[in-house]
Protein backbone atom coordinates (compact mmCIF):
# COMPACT_ATOMS: atom_id res chain seq x y z
CA UNK A 1 0.00 0.00 0.00
CA UNK A 2 1.66 3.45 -0.68
CA UNK A 3 0.79 6.53 0.30
CA UNK A 4 1.70 9.77 -1.73
CA UNK A 5 4.23 11.77 0.09
CA UNK A 6 2.59 15.28 -0.95
CA UNK A 7 -0.41 14.33 0.74
CA UNK A 8 -1.36 14.96 4.15
CA UNK A 9 -3.63 12.43 6.16
CA UNK A 10 -6.01 12.05 9.02
CA UNK A 11 -6.70 9.02 11.52
CA UNK A 12 -10.19 8.63 9.99
CA UNK A 13 -8.55 7.72 6.61
CA UNK A 14 -9.08 11.12 4.53
CA UNK A 15 -6.51 12.48 2.76
CA UNK A 16 -5.77 15.86 1.79
CA UNK A 17 -3.92 17.52 -0.91
CA UNK A 18 -2.93 21.09 -0.23
CA UNK A 19 -2.17 23.36 -3.33
CA UNK A 20 -2.05 26.95 -2.41
CA UNK A 21 -5.17 28.04 -0.91
CA UNK A 22 -6.75 25.02 -2.12
CA UNK A 23 -6.90 21.30 -0.42
CA UNK A 24 -8.53 18.44 -2.64
CA UNK A 25 -9.76 15.60 -0.32
CA UNK A 26 -10.14 11.71 -0.65
CA UNK A 27 -9.67 8.45 1.35
CA UNK A 28 -7.02 6.43 1.81
CA UNK A 29 -5.87 3.28 0.16
CA UNK A 30 -6.26 1.79 2.89
CA UNK A 31 -9.59 3.06 3.79
CA UNK A 32 -10.80 1.91 0.08
CA UNK A 33 -8.95 -1.31 0.72
CA UNK A 34 -10.84 -2.00 4.24
CA UNK A 35 -14.05 -0.84 2.75
CA UNK A 36 -13.87 -3.61 0.02
CA UNK A 37 -15.93 -2.87 -3.37
CA UNK A 38 -17.45 0.04 -2.87
CA UNK A 39 -21.23 0.66 -4.17
CA UNK A 40 -22.19 4.45 -3.19
CA UNK A 41 -21.06 7.48 -2.11
CA UNK A 42 -22.96 10.53 -1.15
CA UNK A 43 -21.09 14.27 -1.78
CA UNK A 44 -21.92 17.48 -0.34
CA UNK A 45 -22.94 20.08 -2.46
CA UNK A 46 -20.93 23.00 -3.71
CA UNK A 47 -20.76 25.99 -1.93
CA UNK A 48 -21.27 24.32 1.44
CA UNK A 49 -19.04 25.53 3.68
CA UNK A 50 -17.20 22.71 6.28
CA UNK A 51 -15.59 22.36 9.78
CA UNK A 52 -12.72 20.74 9.97
CA UNK A 53 -13.52 17.28 11.11
CA UNK A 54 -16.89 17.77 10.52
CA UNK A 55 -18.93 15.14 8.39
CA UNK A 56 -19.29 16.00 4.64
CA UNK A 57 -20.74 12.57 3.12
CA UNK A 58 -21.14 8.80 3.04
CA UNK A 59 -19.22 6.14 1.66
CA UNK A 60 -20.69 2.95 1.38
CA UNK A 61 -19.34 -0.96 0.38
CA UNK A 62 -20.80 -4.26 0.35
CA UNK A 63 -19.06 -4.36 4.31
CA UNK A 64 -20.23 -1.62 5.74
CA UNK A 65 -21.32 2.10 5.44
CA UNK A 66 -18.88 5.04 6.86
CA UNK A 67 -18.99 8.74 7.39
CA UNK A 68 -16.70 11.21 5.02
CA UNK A 69 -14.71 13.69 7.72
CA UNK A 70 -13.28 16.77 6.33
CA UNK A 71 -9.44 17.05 7.15
CA UNK A 72 -9.60 20.80 6.51
CA UNK A 73 -12.10 23.96 7.27
CA UNK A 74 -13.64 25.48 4.14
CA UNK A 75 -15.58 26.13 1.38
CA UNK A 76 -17.04 23.04 -1.05
CA UNK A 77 -15.74 24.55 -4.65
CA UNK A 78 -16.10 21.33 -6.65
CA UNK A 79 -17.57 17.91 -6.09
CA UNK A 80 -15.87 14.63 -7.93
CA UNK A 81 -19.17 14.49 -9.54
CA UNK A 82 -17.96 11.35 -11.47
CA UNK A 83 -18.18 8.91 -8.10
CA UNK A 84 -22.18 9.21 -7.62
CA UNK A 85 -22.38 7.28 -11.59
CA UNK A 86 -19.07 4.74 -10.74
CA UNK A 87 -18.39 4.45 -6.87
CA UNK A 88 -15.99 2.03 -7.58
CA UNK A 89 -13.20 4.31 -8.75
CA UNK A 90 -12.55 4.95 -5.27
CA UNK A 91 -11.33 1.43 -5.17
CA UNK A 92 -9.15 2.13 -8.32
CA UNK A 93 -7.72 5.15 -8.23
CA UNK A 94 -8.45 6.73 -4.25
CA UNK A 95 -5.19 8.82 -4.45
CA UNK A 96 -5.97 10.20 -7.86
CA UNK A 97 -8.89 9.78 -10.03
CA UNK A 98 -11.09 9.06 -7.57
CA UNK A 99 -10.75 12.47 -5.09
CA UNK A 100 -14.15 13.27 -3.79
CA UNK A 101 -14.17 17.34 -2.71
CA UNK A 102 -11.80 20.27 -3.44
CA UNK A 103 -11.82 22.53 -0.78
CA UNK A 104 -10.70 26.47 -0.55
CA UNK A 105 -9.38 26.52 2.56
CA UNK A 106 -10.11 28.87 5.69
CA UNK A 107 -7.27 31.01 6.72
CA UNK A 108 -7.41 30.12 9.34
CA UNK A 109 -7.33 26.42 8.70
CA UNK A 110 -4.15 24.32 10.22
CA UNK A 111 -3.26 21.50 8.74
CA UNK A 112 -0.09 20.98 11.05
CA UNK A 113 -1.90 18.37 12.78
CA UNK A 114 -2.36 16.21 10.14
CA UNK A 115 0.10 13.37 9.31
CA UNK A 116 2.80 13.04 6.56
CA UNK A 117 2.96 9.45 4.46
CA UNK A 118 5.62 8.23 6.80
CA UNK A 119 3.75 9.10 10.11
CA UNK A 120 0.28 7.66 8.35
CA UNK A 121 2.11 4.86 7.17
CA UNK A 122 3.09 3.88 10.73
CA UNK A 123 -0.42 4.49 12.15
CA UNK A 124 -1.94 2.51 10.03
CA UNK A 125 0.70 -0.61 10.82
CA UNK A 126 -0.32 0.41 14.55
CA UNK A 127 -3.71 -1.05 13.45
CA UNK A 128 -2.75 -4.51 12.73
Amino acid sequence: MSFPTEFKYTKDHEWAHIEGKNATVGITDHAQSSLGDIVFVELPQVGRSLKKGETFGVVESIKAVSDLYSPVAGKVIAVNTALVDDPSKINKTPHTEAWLIKVELEAASSVSDLMDSAAYSKYVESLH
